[in-house]
């Protein structure tokens, strides 16, 4: 990656405070009421899943009482021999950042917190990056209208609010925070942010290192500490706390790579490459190639790296929540190549987010059939209500985060009628598609071991175990 290694030009002057807060305010308000009423409105419609809103839902309950997280769900694909009811999640990923939600949990425990928090760490990430065009571009007064709706536009960040919550919502704004502290020439104050980033997840810390490394540049002594801080902790997490927690002592997911034996797949290196390079290219088109012509663009390295050799073909493509981490870096490299002269209409970042608008999920606020509620849905909310609070249930994907506030859910699977202690509830979706197959080899076995049928209607049924009252 060819990046531009000249020397970081001096801060401008700050503005009035009151003045250059209030266009990044309205576009980080405007951020969060539409990220909002998007995320609230498609839980209620059931287009989340338990896979994954509803294990960190599980999560951010197990640590508003107490516990170390974790998830009854992600037992039915926790690795083989493992026999617990819920699967330590710290086993999984290394994510104590979602602690920070358990005092809003314990206020509000319902799972639509962390859609809110969400929203809210995106909007604050647009508040930062459009406040860091503000203050480096001075002489563009569109600029942080431009910057910051083209960040929170931006692919990445849309498909994270699009796909229910993840923990990589926390680092959005930290990085958002790190590149402007880093921009501003705030070395203490970058390496700060960027440290806190090993807290949200594990694959983060080589992108601390490479920031650090930048830092390096600035402040050698604070740049070096902390590459070698994050690369140090990085190698504690995935290979001592990570194992430490995991059911069979790995991190399962270093096993997971092309050529190992453990890969899911016999995907390699030289494989998608036209799926990589659209993601590649969108990220180009989001900052008119800019990204480029800034250092920050070495902090976009790592996550490619780790995504463009996984076995797994989702983490290559542009969808889902893989991206939303390089949104920040690279409008933050956007203002950064701008600054040190190189020319772009502020138009062309804002136009690439507008023509990819249609396809986003925000766009579905204008989509009247988003705010009606079909027979599926109707059906859904009324089978969900039938399960008594602190019941034992199994649930298909798209119901189980609307359970996991009052009930223990696990994932209608195999093998979940085996479980001890039993399920005592089945709420399923005859159409539900993940995993393949499950919903009807659980419903037949629930059939021949006598279990009553409650309620079906629309395709989802309701099953008490022998016994249960309705």
């Amino acid at each position: 990656m060819a990046v531009i290694l000249s020397p970081t030009p001096a801060p401008p002057p700050c503005l009035s405070r009151t003045a250059s807060r209030t266009v990044p305010g309205l576009l980080g308000l405007l951020s969060f009421v539409s990220s909002s009423v998007f995320a609230l409105r498609e839980h209620a419609r059931f287009g989340t899943t338990g896979y994954d809103l509803g294990i960190f839902g599980q999560a951010v309950r197990s640590y508003a009482e107490g516990r170390a997280p974790a998830s009854e769900l992600r037992a039915a694909t926790a690795p083989t021999g493992f026999a617990g009811d819920a699967y330590p999640l710290l086993g999984d990923h290394f994510h104590p950042v979602l602690a920070l939600l358990a005092p809003l949990y314990r206020l509000v425990p319902r799972v639509e917190t962390l859609l809110v928090a969400q929203a809210a760490l995106v909007a604050l990430a647009v508040y930062v990056v459009a406040r860091t065009a503000q203050r480096h571009l001075p002489g563009r007064k569109f600029a942080p209208v431009a910057v910051g709706t083209a960040c929170g536009l931006g692919w990445g960040v849309q498909q994270l609010i699009g796909f229910d919550f993840h923990e990589v919502a926390f680092a959005v704004p930290l990085l958002a925070l790190a590149c402007r502290a880093y921009l501003d020439g705030r070395t203490r104050a970058a390496a700060c942010w960027a440290a806190a980033l090993l807290l949200v997840k594990e694959d983060l810390g080589a992108t601390t290192a490479v920031l650090g490394l930048l830092l390096a540049r600035q402040d050698r002594r604070v740049g070096l500490a902390l590459t070698a801080g994050s690369l140090l902790g990085a190698v504690l997490i995935v290979y001592g706390v990570i194992p430490a927690f995991a059911a069979d002592g790995q991190y399962v997911y270093l096993a997971q790579t092309p050529g190992s034996s453990a890969a899911s797949g016999a995907y390699g290196l030289l494989d998608g490459w036209h799926v990589k390079a659209l993601t590649v290219l969108l990220l180009l088109a989001a900052t008119g190639g800019l990204v480029l012509r800034s250092p920050l663009a070495w902090l976009l390295l790592p996550t490619l790296a780790w995504r463009f050799t996984s076995a797994n073909p989702a983490h290559w493509e542009p969808g889902l929540h893989y991206s939303a981490v390089l949104v920040p870096i690279a409008f933050a490299a956007l203002v950064d190549a701008l600054r040190r002269g190189a020319r772009l209409p502020l138009s062309v970042p804002l136009a690439v987010a507008l023509l990819l608008l249609p396809v986003q999920p925000v766009a579905a606020l204008v989509t009247p059939g988003f705010w009606r509620d079909g027979p599926r849905e109707a059906a859904a909310r009324r089978a969900v209500e039938l399960v008594p609070d602190g019941a034992r249930v199994a649930a298909s994907n798209s119901l189980a985060p609307h359970l996991t506030d009052r009930a223990t859910v696990h994932l209608v699977a195999d093998g979940v009628l085996d479980r001890r202690p039993v399920v005592e509830w089945i709420v399923a979706d005859r159409a539900e598609k993940y995993p393949a197959g499950a919903v009807g080899g659980v419903l037949e076995r629930a059939a021949a071991a006598g279990w009553r049928v409650v309620r079906e209607e629309a395709g989802i049924v309701v099953l008490a175990r022998t016994g249960q009252r309705a």
